[in-house]
């Protein structure tokens, strides 16, 4: 196999081009700010929706019961194995990348391209899915004042066909009937505009919405409390291990978002000492939350009861605090706001990289002169997401969202493994403890949860990485920066 598809940016050289590159990025961001962004990213889609199904089961998996509570703490550990690698490369190598960046200093360019397209799945398409999911809530919410939007304007293609009803009152172009989701393309494009004016502005704006999320969470905890019957925690675990492990899979998608960080890292004051913090500290606290959300949910209704899209909500219907049911919908709408904000400010930073680095038009790389953000590829993302959520399933996109975040993370522990042999000596802010053995159960964790998930996310993801193997081929492997240190046959 040609070397070329192996050689790697030492983390040095990759500091260094940052500089010099003249597109390099506003360092504002805080230890506090980056919690917040982290918290910003995790809570979100994961706890206000997929709990419903993980707890009550569907009819295809077990669902976990109670037991969600042991759910949460087995993907938090596996994750949390994931962090501390995350951690270490980004106090080592404080640039903007995430994964991609890590794999380019370790494991060599062609994993560090797959990686890179890799992590589309996670951020784009994963932003689709809690954008559509978005939607739903903010209909759901106007309808309580009184609004109700018409189905043809909240639904996408797929859906809408399987509905008659939708499609007989549709206006129509032609014989083709207009149907979109207009509010989650809407969303993700005032997000969008955020984003260019600015880094710190966003970050304030995630503060607020951090704020108002958390207060919804503890309340719904504080007020739930109060209507807790023990005797709904029994049986604990119906369907023992498999319904635990089988939650933990399901429930992963409340945990992503912590990586989302690590592409900030160029915007850092202090990544050395903040990032860490930053990831660590926003894992922990959501850890906590999420047992405490599942103990009460599970202790105020029986948990079969609860397989709906908005758990919380039916959980407090049942107890007739149809006020508070209102409340959680109204913080499901904002919480998931600012998880398609970290998530659309993180896809960017990756377009961003890989473009400095040679693998994609040099375009993508442009910084706005007054704003000084990744203009271009958030306009790009922000097109992107918004139209693709406007007319997609948003099953198809948390599956692949799942898969692609999971090989993301068992990439990073592996790069962790190999840079510790291969440069032992190299400055290391912040070390990752027990290694090899904390990046080996980090890889496992995240192997053992991709295997739960169906065969056909599998032959998806496998198509998706074959698109991008072609891109990289016919452009990236071209007109890599690192191209001119090809052997002269291979230059040519």
């Amino acid at each position: 196999m040609p070397n070329f598809l192996f050689r790697t940016i030492p983390a040095d050289r990759l500091l260094l081009d940052a500089e010099r590159s003249g597109h390099s990025l506003k360092r504002t961001l805080t230890a506090v700010d980056l919690t917040a962004l982290g918290i910003g990213a995790i809570i979100g889609a994961g706890i206000f929706a997929t709990t419903g199904s993980a707890v009550a089961g569907t009819l295809e998996r077990p669902g976990a019961g109670p037991a969600l509570m042991l759910s949460y703490l087995l993907t938090a550990v596996a994750c949390g194995f994931c962090a501390l690698c995350y951690a270490e490369f980004a106090s080592m190598i404080p640039i903007s990348g995430s994964a991609y960046t890590y794999a380019y200093a370790t494991l060599g360019e062609l994993v560090a391209w797959i990686i890179g397209w890799d992590l589309i799945i996670e951020y784009a398409i994963g932003n689709v899915a809690v954008a559509v999911s978005w939607s739903g809530y903010f209909k759901e919410l106007l309808r309580g004042f009184g609004v109700d939007l018409p189905g043809w304007l909240t639904t996408d293609y797929r859906t809408a066909h399987q509905s008659a009803e939708i499609l007989a009152n549709a206006p129509r172009l032609g014989s083709i009937p207009v149907v979109m989701n207009l509010p989650a393309m809407l969303v993700v494009g005032a997000i969008t505009i955020v984003l260019v004016i600015g880094i710190k502005e966003s970050a304030r704006l995630n503060a607020v919405m951090v704020f108002i999320k958390l207060s919804v969470v503890l309340g719904f905890i504080a007020v739930g409390a109060f209507y807790v019957q023990p005797a709904n925690w029994r049986p604990f675990a119906p369907n023992g291990w498999t319904g635990i492990a089988t939650g933990a899979a399901l429930i992963f998608f409340a945990y992503i978002g912590f990586d989302a960080i690590s592409t900030t890292a160029e915007e850092a004051c202090n990544p050395q000492r903040d990032m860490p913090v930053g990831m660590i500290a926003s894992l922990a606290i959501c850890t906590v939350l999420y047992v405490l959300i599942t103990a009460v949910l599970t202790g105020i209704v029986p948990y079969r009861q609860l397989g709906t899209a908005e758990p919380l909500a039916t959980a407090l219907n049942a107890v007739h605090l149809d006020w508070a049911a209102g409340f959680v919908a109204f913080g499901a709408v904002v919480s998931m706001t600012a998880v398609l904000l970290v998530f659309q400010l993180g896809q960017p930073r990756i377009f961003f990289v890989m473009s400095r680095d040679g693998l994609l038009p040099k375009g993508f790389s442009a910084v706005h002169p007054r704003f000084r953000t990744p203009h271009v590829t958030t306009i790009l993302t922000g097109v992107f997401v918004a139209t693709f959520a406007g007319f997609m399933d948003i099953n198809e996109a948390v599956e692949l969202t799942n898969i692609g975040t999971l090989f993301a993370f068992v990439l990073v522990g592996i790069g962790v493994i190999i840079l510790r042999v291969r440069e032992p000596a190299r400055p290391r802010p912040f070390r990752c403890p027990w290694v090899p053995w904390v990046p080996l159960l980090g890889i496992a964790s995240c192997a053992y949860l991709m295997a739960q998930l169906p065969w056909m996310t599998w032959v998806r993801f496998v198509i998706w990485l074959f698109l991008g193997l072609m891109i990289y081929f016919l452009y990236g492997a071209k007109r890599s920066s690192l191209a001119k240190f090809r052997p002269p046959d291979l230059a040519r």
